[in-house]
């Protein structure tokens, strides 16, 4: 068992309304940059297993971001600030390159006139599979008729 006694105590926030939106400020930036972190799919392209990580995860922040506050009025203060997060995040990102470096990525060139980029597609955690997929969702049955393919 790896010995924890050197690890520094986080600061009780409480329970109370400020407290609630303190954690959940905290909680929602982390989930954000470490969900950045692992990958960017889209929601509609999310399989079972990722399904299952984001519910667990919910299940796993919740008491960190509301403590034993379980009022209405705890909720809606933890809604509200992620809400409000969100925002603030999307107008930064919508004004600062680097922000939306950090938060969003790089568009990523996947296929240019028909030639995959093999080295762009095992970066990102994309299988030909996948690929041709979307393509098809976009009624294109052939690589070679796919000018540009940029994953954003």
């Amino acid at each position: 068992m790896p010995d924890l006694s050197n690890v520094p105590n986080v600061p009780d926030l409480g329970s109370d309304l400020l407290g609630v939106a303190l954690r959940s400020a905290i909680v929602y930036v982390f989930l954000v940059l470490a969900l950045r972190l692992i990958g960017r799919r889209e929601v509609g392209q999310l399989t079972i297993p990722d399904l299952v990580v984001l519910l667990v995860i919910a299940n796993g922040v919740q008491n960190a971001m509301v403590g034993s506050n379980t009022s209405v009025a705890g909720g809606i203060v933890s809604t509200i600030t992620v809400l409000a997060i969100a925002r603030g995040i999307q107008i930064a990102v919508n004004r600062s390159r680097r922000f939306a470096e950090a938060f969003v990525g790089e568009p990523r060139l996947l296929v240019t006139d028909g030639r995959v980029d093999v080295a762009a597609m095992r970066e990102e955690e994309i299988s030909i599979s996948d690929l041709m997929e979307a393509l098809h969702e976009h009624g294109i049955e052939r690589l070679e008729e796919v000018h540009l393919a940029i994953l954003e």
